[in-house]
């Protein structure tokens, strides 16, 4: 038990999906998962361990940005051991290639600023995913003919964006889509030797102003649970 997770020794497994809403975590939870049982609720952070084709998992929600996924991250790695860790979301998308429902497999994550930022000092350190991770996302998603999209995001702690210019810029140098979390969960996956990916469904693009109603939304959360829950045990 944690500051934040109530969850005894034991009740979190290896593998942990995040989500950033705790309600997601449990519709994966109860859509997914066998044998599920709830292992945390402390701040209605919820947390579920069950099994996936006799694997067994826990999702676990890290709520909005960068900051509350830290905390969350360093408690599962640190003091329950997890050793894999599959950020599940959405993503604002910013090629006009990509379209809506496309799911974006993360290889690395630029940021303007993440709680480690301190860490590093004047260094950029570029955060990337665990490629083994990277390369079983892919496979599932081929296999089950979904559309996928691999290469940088952009990981920011401002939902309601006032650099137009920013925007501009990351589109311009090929950055896929925006999100919330995958900067700092991708550096401390590389501080504590743990593997980790990004697998965000496209909700909404930038560029066209177009989104997902909200039944939309949630049949394309499915085939990232999918593609996340089969590249984890590959």
């Amino acid at each position: 038990m944690t500051i934040h997770i109530g969850a005894k020794p034991g009740d979190i497994a290896e593998t942990a999906l995040l989500p950033g809403d705790p309600y997601r975590a449990r519709w994966v939870a109860e859509n997914f998962l066998e044998g599920a049982v709830l292992v945390n609720e402390v701040r209605g952070m919820l947390g579920y361990t069950g099994t996936y084709k006799g694997n067994r998992v826990t999702v676990h929600g890290t709520g909005m940005g960068m900051a509350s996924l830290s905390i969350y991250v360093n408690e599962l790695i640190k003091d329950y051991g997890v050793q894999t860790l599959i950020r599940i979301g959405s993503a604002g998308a910013m090629q006009k290639s990509i379209k809506l429902r496309d799911v974006v497999l993360a290889m690395s994550a630029t940021t303007l600023n993440t709680p480690s930022s301190s860490l590093f000092k004047e260094l950029n350190f570029a955060p990337t995913a665990d490629f083994s991770l990277l390369s079983a996302a892919q496979t599932a998603a081929k296999a089950a003919s979904v559309t996928t999209h691999i290469g940088g995001i952009f990981s920011s702690d401002t939902f309601y964006d006032e650099r137009p210019d920013l925007s501009e810029q990351m589109t311009r140098h090929g950055i896929l889509a925006v999100e919330m979390e995958a900067a700092e969960l991708y550096i401390l996956a590389a501080r504590y030797q743990r593997r980790a990916l990004g697998i965000m469904t496209i909700s909404d693009h930038l560029l066209t102003g177009e989104s997902l109603p909200s039944e939309q939304r949630e049949q394309s959360f499915g085939s990232m649970v999918e593609i996340a829950l089969e590249a984890a045990f590959a």
